[in-house]
């Protein structure tokens, strides 16, 4: 397999194969380098109908999304390894070793973009719509929920601004407290003045009919009937390579709020380890599909300069010998 080590080492393994790597890896393949994406095929947005503001592939499945993306790696000559990657070191010579479920890769740059996790609420029969009938951001799903009734679930100080948000796609919105702080006087006014009606109490159930979601069950007993739910979870992020390298996560804070994790990085996705770069929501959780895409091409045709200059240093070292 390309990349194992004892062979020549790859130009650039991508580890994550969503819209970012993907990306990444086909700017890659295009500058003529060798690479390889090692992906464990299993995306964040998979239970979604459709990826959207994404043009010209506005409601794309995601899979299909994934699929051709990786038929472009392909028409470029890279591959496409389906696997998960478990640990990496950088070795004497300055390459990198990957290792995971598919083996052992060698590169000389890496490009990582791994995503993140939603850790979505405790609530029974929540996490079965998730994608679904329980959405998250306004701008990915708020067209395809509207003039729905919809009710934005408390979890934080940030759940406020959703349902500020989403009362722009529905009249019918009712915004649940949940177990999230207490609105401040300025939202809770903005939102009676728009007609939100705000319910106090622990949600406890989401309800089901027919396989889709039909309400919420409060603790008190009372049943509200919706046919959406919105939820800000947190998100985090983990990866055993950039652990393993060093490169340390850090907290992400949206007004005033700690909403996840990070690892950091800076003008085309470089990192404090050189050689590695980052690209999508691992290092950015806002990013939505067309945007990690856009990160992905703008970390490739990075790495590609460095590899032009490693390569140029060592023709001028040998005319020089």
């Amino acid at each position: 397999m390309p990349g194992e080590t004892g062979t020549t080492p790859l130009d650039v393994l991508v580890v994550g194969g969503g819209a970012a790597g993907l990306a990444a890896a086909v700017a890659l393949g295009r500058a003529r380098r060798s690479v390889t994406v090692l992906d464990a095929q299993n995306p964040r947005n998979a239970p979604a109908h459709g990826v959207h503001n994404f043009l010209t592939r506005d409601g794309i499945a995601p899979l299909e999304l994934q699929r051709n993306g990786s038929d472009e790696v392909r028409r470029y000559g890279g591959t496409v390894v389906a696997g998960t990657a478990t640990g990496a070191v950088r070795t004497s010579d300055g390459t990198f070793t990957v290792t995971g479920s598919a083996g052992e890769f060698r590169a000389r740059r890496l490009v990582v973009a791994t995503g993140l996790v939603d850790d979505l609420p405790e609530v029974p029969g929540l996490r079965e719509h998730w994608g679904g009938d329980v959405v998250h951001c306004p701008y990915c799903h708020g067209y395809e929920v509207a003039d729905r009734a919809l009710g934005v679930l408390g979890t934080s100080a940030l759940s406020g601004h959703q349902a500020w948000l989403f009362r722009q796609w529905s009249a019918d919105l009712v915004y649940f407290t949940h177990t999230g702080p207490a609105l401040d006087d300025q939202r809770r006014e903005e939102l009676l003045a728009r007609g939100v009606r705000i319910v106090d109490g622990e949600v406890r159930e989401v309800l089901s009919r027919d396989g889709r979601l039909s309400g919420v069950r409060l603790a008190d007993g009372t049943e509200v009937a919706r046919d959406v739910l919105v939820v800000g979870a947190p998100v985090r992020v983990s990866s055993p390579v950039l652990d393993d390298l060093g490169i340390v996560r850090e907290p992400v804070v949206v007004g005033g709020v700690e909403v996840g994790d990070r690892y950091p990085s800076g003008p085309g996705g470089t990192t404090t380890v050189a050689g590695v770069h980052l690209a999508g929501n691992v290092t950015d959780p806002q990013a939505q599909v067309v945007t990690a895409a856009a990160a992905g091409l703008l970390a490739g045709a990075a790495v590609n300069a460095d590899l032009v200059a490693e390569d140029t240093a060592a023709a001028v070292a040998a005319s020089r010998a």
